[in-house]
């Protein structure tokens, strides 16, 4: 028997406080302080793992890990040229990467999870529409960051080996011959476009799906709500196969001996979890400051099934990447796990595990019965796990490669996480506050006003 239920108003805007924009600002030059502090200290050689005092120890551990790496590769030469010493600022511009590429996957996940909707002529999610919806305007910062990053060949050559010079070169002394077959697809002008391609067309298709859906508040036409539909195809097309990619050119990339199948799934995967996890923490705060009453239980509910879900299934991506390259105990795909699990001294292997543990035992045990992915408590301890354990994915998918025994756990990665986390909170709050709060004259939000499960 179906619950009865009042109809909330669809007026409803949101107030971006000029308090809540002073925390946030605060909250970043924290942040930069902290990154400016964990600098300090570990050039001073006062806080620090063995190897950072000085920011300039060679990397003997490093050394030591990559050296099976390259034996395994045929491609010792040009590691004898010294291109894999690693610095501190090895591990401040892997951070800047890694976040980019972190809070990238939230906003982009943003317009993703309104486009399937659109095309499935969804209705349940309706009702709080407007928060994906504006996840996708902060993606213009991560690719910003993750654009100067690679135009900078100083950075560029920290973040991707393959951008050394000479090494796709046969006469030259650092010649690798398995990077040097991948030149089709790893050489800078191509890499340029495909990176400036993938954020143009994602950040246009978005803008067009949020312009009609904006007009459709106005307007009350149909004829919007079916343009927003087929831009939202477009991006689908297009994200089916930029996803894989990207993932390929931002995270794969770093690692240019390495290469998996599954690994463009495994990336998607940890993308979208997060960006639900992000999507059901700013609903479930937004109604505790008294906004979305029209967001019922029902559609909690469904959310939390679908971050349910896709914990399951990152781990199953996860647990077949790993077992197969375990299984087929190849030299050029056992190196990946091997750096992680014991190269660099072991300084990876807490993260490896640590988001392991986060990333599926903690959602899989709070998250599988029906009363608590109502529980507000218990949903928002699952989606803090989920959001703290796919950056740690993240780390141990780039740092080893980036920072490598510049690695760590410390103010530097606080304070460059929480500049990114504030920009982020800022810019969706700012959009937030932009547009009504329900997308009012969208054809499915009565169905999801009383949407009951």
């Amino acid at each position: 028997m179906a619950h009865k239920h009042e109809t909330p108003s669809v007026e409803e805007s949101y107030d971006f406080s000029p308090e809540l924009k002073r925390k946030l600002v605060i909250g970043g030059v924290i942040g930069v302080a902290l990154v400016a502090i964990g600098v300090f200290l570990i050039n001073m050689g006062w806080w620090g793992p063995d190897g950072f005092a000085g920011g300039a120890h060679e990397a003997h551990g490093a050394v030591d890990a990559h050296g099976a790496a390259e034996a395994a590769h045929g491609a010792g030469e040009h590691a004898a040229e010294g291109h894999h010493e690693a610095t501190l600022m090895n591990r401040i511009v892997g951070n800047l990467w890694m976040n980019s590429i972190y809070f990238l996957g939230l906003s982009v996940i943003g317009v993703f999870f309104i486009s399937y909707n659109y095309v499935a002529k969804a209705g349940w999610y309706t009702s709080f529409k407007r928060v994906p919806e504006a996840l996708p305007a902060f993606l213009i910062v991560p690719a910003a960051v993750i654009l100067i990053l690679f135009a900078i060949p100083g950075s560029r050559h920290i973040i991707m080996h393959w951008t050394h010079e000479g090494i796709m070169d046969p006469l030259s002394n650092n010649y690798d011959a398995i990077i040097a077959g991948k030149s089709w697809w790893l050489n800078v002008p191509f890499y340029v476009f495909r990176l400036v391609s993938y954020f143009v067309v994602w950040w246009y298709l978005w803008k067009q799906i949020r312009k009609y859906s904006l007009l459709e508040d106005v307007s009350g036409s149909l004829e919007d709500y079916n343009k927003s539909r087929l831009y939202a195809k477009f991006f689908l097309i297009f994200f089916a196969v930029t996803s894989s990619t990207a993932a390929w050119d931002l995270s794969m990339a770093v690692d240019a001996h390495w290469f998996s199948t599954m690994f463009g799934w495994y990336h998607l995967s940890s993308w979208h979890v997060s960006g639900l996890a992000a999507i059901m923490l700013i609903i479930i705060t937004l109604k505790d400051q008294g906004y979305l009453k029209g967001v019922n239980d029902s559609a909690i509910q469904d959310l939390g099934k679908l971050i349910f879900g896709f914990s399951i299934f990152w781990t199953y991506v996860w647990f077949s990447q790993f077992f197969l390259i375990f299984y087929a105990h190849l030299p050029e795909e056992t190196i990946y796990f091997r750096e992680r699990l014991h190269g660099y001294e072991g300084r990876y292997l807490a993260p490896f595990y640590i988001s392991l543990v986060l990333n599926f035992v903690f959602p899989l045990l709070i998250l599988m019965a029906r009363g608590s992915k109502r529980n507000y408590t218990f949903l928002k301890l699952a989606c803090w796990a989920i959001l703290i354990g796919h950056w740690f994915d993240f780390y141990q998918m780039l740092m080893p490669a980036i920072a490598k025994n510049q690695g760590g756990i410390g103010l530097i990665e606080v304070g460059i996480t929480t500049v990114f986390a504030c920009s982020f909170i800022y810019v969706i709050y700012s959009q937030l506050s932009k547009a009504n709060m329900y997308a009012k004259n969208h054809p499915f939000l009565e169905e999801s006003l009383h949407h009951d499960i």
